[in-house]
């Protein structure tokens, strides 16, 4: 497997350093540029294609939640994981609708931090119970359509929203990992939804959890 090619932006200095000195020793990454403020990181993408950028929030120029929206619009297939300091919901829920993948907070521990950057690339992401809620509330979904998935699918769509793994969930419901990666494609693909946060809260807004 190729390692993941992405770019820090962060008007910090120390913290991109601090970034680099974290992935040193994940070969799962590779860092192919650094940008300090949201234009520099909209140029580099550009440039460069990455798999995915680490973004900031407040940068000068163009913030991070600015920089995210334009770079989903003209590279869509680029992931975007937000890292700050703040862990206001109202920042989460920000850097959601602008297009990003994650959020991941600085004062992490070191292993969770990493741990949780690879969960983002893979798109696999844990949530709890009272987030999934928050996020409900937020989209406020308006749909009272049935369902157009099948029992199988619904059950995929159940164990994502509990926060397990598509490892996990290939355990759970006895298939391989390739027929669950087949299964949420086809989920996301009917239900128009772009990842697993929105998956969850359409899961909490029928009551399928």
């Amino acid at each position: 497997m190729q390692p993941i090619r992405l770019i820090i932006a962060d008007d910090h200095a120390l913290a991109r350093a601090g970034v680099m000195e974290l992935l040193e020793d994940c070969p799962d990454f590779t860092v192919i540029g650094e940008a300090c403020n949201g234009k520099e990181a909209v140029n580099l993408t550009k440039q460069l294609h990455p798999d995915l950028i680490l973004m900031d929030i407040s940068m000068p120029e163009m913030n991070g939640f600015e920089a995210t929206k334009t770079i989903k619009e003209r590279f869509p297939g680029v992931k975007v994981v937000m890292m700050t300091v703040s862990d206001d919901v109202m920042d989460w829920f920000e850097a959601l609708k602008r297009g990003a993948q994650g959020y991941l907070l600085k004062n992490l521990h070191t292993e969770d931090w990493v741990n949780g950057l690879r969960a983002f690339a893979v798109d696999e992401i844990p949530m709890s119970k009272e987030m999934a809620f928050r996020i409900l509330q937020e989209f406020k979904w308006k749909d009272t359509q049935e369902t157009p998935l099948s029992s199988r699918e619904q059950e995929v769509l159940q164990l994502v929203a509990k926060g397990l793994s598509n490892k996990d969930i290939s355990k759970t419901l006895f298939i391989s990992e390739h027929t669950v990666k087949s299964h949420l494609k086809n989920i996301l693909s009917k239900l128009q939804l772009a990842n697993r946060v929105q998956l969850t809260s359409y899961a909490y807004s029928k009551g399928l959890v």
